[in-house]
C-alpha cells in the first residue's frame, strides 16, 4: 500500500502542476488578445529577443551551414552524388536546423533571462506590488513577452536560413570547388515555399514556447535566490525539451504525406 501511495502522490502532484500550467497559459493568452495592449513594452521585448539575439543565432547558423556542406560532400562523394550538396544544405536549414538551433540558442539566452527577471520580481514581492497598484502582472509582464517571442523568432529564423545557406555556399564554392552559378541554381530551384513556411511556423511555435516557459517558471518561483536559480534552469530545460517534441509533431503535420 505504501508503494501505491507513492504512485498516487506523484500522479496527483503531476496533475496539480499540469492544471496550474494550463490555467497560467489560458490566462496569459487571453491577456495577449484583450486590450489594453502596451506597444512600448512589446517593442522593448522585441528588441531584446530579436536584435540582441542576432549575433549568437547568426554565428550558429553560418557554422552549421558550413559544417553541413562539408559533411554532406564527404558522404555523397562515396556515391558520386556531390551535386546534391546544395539541395541538402538548403532543405536541412529551412526545414529543421534553422528553427531548432535558433530556438535552442534563444531558449538558452532569453528563456533564462525571462525566468530570472520575473523570478526576482516574485521573490522580492514586486509582482505583489504591481497587483496592489492595480496593474495586472499578466498584462504588464507576461503578454508583451509572449507576443514578442511569437513575432521575433520567425524573423530570426529567416535571417538564420539566409546566413546558413551563405555559409554552405562559402564552403561549397571556395573549399569544395563548386561552380558558384550552379550551386546557387541548385539551391533556388530545389527550394519550395512549403520548406520555408514550415520552418517559420515552427519558429513561431518555438518562440511562444520559450516565452511561455520562461514566464511560467519565473512567475511561480519561490524560495529566494535558490528558487530563482531553479526557475531559470527549469525554464531552459523545459523549453529545450518542448522545442524538440513540437519539432517532431510539426514535421509530422507538414510532411506526413
Amino acid at each position: 500500500m505504501n508503494f501505491l501511495a507513492v504512485i498516487g502522490r506523484v500522479v496527483l502532484r503531476f496533475l496539480e502542476q499540469l492544471g496550474r500550467f494550463t490555467l497560467f497559459t489560458v490566462t496569459a493568452v487571453s491577456h495577449c488578445v484583450r486590450p489594453p495592449i502596451f506597444p512600448c513594452l512589446i517593442g522593448r521585448q522585441m528588441i531584446d529577443i530579436g536584435y540582441y539575439s542576432l549575433p549568437v543565432v547568426g554565428l550558429t547558423a553560418i557554422f552549421s551551414g558550413m559544417v553541413l556542406a562539408l559533411q554532406s560532400y564527404t558522404g555523397f562523394a562515396r556515391f558520386n552524388a556531390e551535386s546534391a550538396v546544395a539541395n541538402v544544405v538548403v532543405l536541412s536549414l529551412t526545414r529543421e536546423l534553422g528553427p531548432v538551433l535558433a530556438g535552442l540558442m534563444v531558449a538558452g539566452r532569453i528563456g533564462a533571462s525571462m525566468a530570472a527577471e520575473i523570478g526576482t520580481m516574485r521573490v522580492t514581492e514586486q509582482i505583489d506590488a504591481l497587483t496592489t497598484l492595480s496593474t495586472n502582472p499578466y498584462k504588464y509582464l507576461i503578454a508583451p513577452r509572449l507576443i514578442a517571442g511569437l513575432l521575433m523568432l520567425p524573423l530570426l529564423v529567416l535571417v538564420a536560413d539566409i546566413i546558413g545557406v551563405f555559409g554552405g555556399y562559402i564552403v561549397g564554392v571556395y573549399k569544395l570547388g563548386f561552380n558558384p552559378n550552379v550551386y546557387l541554381s541548385n539551391t533556388i530551384d530545389f527550394l519550395e515555399p512549403l520548406d520555408v513556411i514550415s520552418g517559420l511556423v515552427k519558429a513561431a511555435v518555438f518562440g511562444f514556447i520559450i516565452a511561455l516557459m520562461g514566464c511560467y517558471n519565473g512567475f511561480n518561483s519561490k524560495g529566494g535566490a535558490q528558487g530563482v536559480g531553479s526557475a531559470t534552469t527549469n525554464a531552459v530545460v523545459s523549453s529545450s525539451i518542448l522545442i524538440l517534441v513540437f519539432n517532431y509533431m510539426l514535421t509530422e503535420l507538414f510532411f506526413s504525406i
